[in-house]
Order: C-alpha cells, then sequence, then structure tokens
C-alpha cells in the first residue's frame, strides 16, 4: 500500500492518549488510516476521533494543529503516512 506523508507528531498527551499533530500537506479525514513511523514508534490506526482547539472536526488541511487519539505512544517529530488503498 502506497503512503504519502501528511503530518508531523508535535507532542504527546499520555494521559488522554493523544497525539497533537501538525498537518503538513494533503488533508486527513475521520475514517483515514495513519501509520506513525519514527525512531522506536511503528503502528497503524484509524482515526476514530480529531479535534482542533477541542472541538470535533471530519477534516484537517495543511497548517492545521490537531489532536486524534491513538492506541501507542508517538513521540516529537515522529512522521505520519496516510495509508492510501
Amino acid at each position: 500500500m502506497p503512503e504519502e506523508q501528511v503530518a508531523v507528531i508535535v507532542k504527546f498527551f499520555a494521559k488522554p492518549s493523544v497525539a497533537a499533530l501538525e498537518v503538513t500537506n494533503g488533508s486527513i479525514k475521520a475514517g483515514d488510516v495513519l501509520r506513525y513511523k519514527g525512531h522506536t514508534t511503528d503502528f497503524t490506526e484509524e482515526i476514530t476521533s480529531m479535534e482542533i482547539d477541542n472541538q470535533i472536526v471530519s477534516e484537517a488541511r495543511p497548517g492545521d494543529l490537531v489532536g486524534v487519539k491513538v492506541k501507542e505512544r508517538v513521540r516529537e517529530n515522529d512522521k505520519v503516512y496516510k495509508v492510501v488503498e
């Protein structure tokens, strides 16, 4: 499956298990499958919930800072790829 980099991790919040990511190109939507990849990170997960400034949104565009719920720990500067079927 081809992948394109769409974002980079800015911060990780452990308690709610939320990754703050900055969209760098393309767009991401709820339901998209993202792959988180870094030095010690490598997992794929579907976006189930996405927020900007505590408001639920269905789509994020370049420049947006988005909070996405994740099942595993991510680290600053990890790359985020959109998995394209």
